[in-house]
């Protein structure tokens, strides 16, 4: 069975995918939020993002063709804006950090 085969592995995605639109669309507003909505926002992508580097992971470790593509491709096009997937992740996770400090700022 192939990678994109597995109802679990396309659960995760669509459920990934669709917390992030949520959450994206929801950051919209990330400025009328209160000091608690605020913290909670941070903390729903703080898990996003690990959900999302773990199902990463997985497609990197695994030995299916079509999994090594999605990595291949996701490389591919990071690499036009100049980053790896590490830096994608680092990036994401020092913005993340920013916000919580700004946060913390606030009374």
């Amino acid at each position: 069975m192939g990678f994109f085969d597995s109802d679990i592995v396309q659960q995760e995605a669509k459920q990934l995918f669709e917390d992030y639109q949520s959450l994206i669309q929801l950051g919209g507003s990330y400025g009328k939020f209160d000091h608690e909505g605020k913290k909670i926002f941070i903390e729903q992508m703080e898990a996003l993002m690990e959900r999302y580097r773990i199902f990463m992971k997985r497609f990197e470790l695994s030995e299916d063709f079509m999994a090594q593509m999605t990595v291949e491709q996701l490389k591919t096009q990071l690499g036009q804006f100049g980053i790896t997937p590490q830096q994608m992740f680092d990036q994401m996770n020092m913005t993340l950090e920013r916000m919580k400090s700004e946060l913390e700022k606030q009374p």
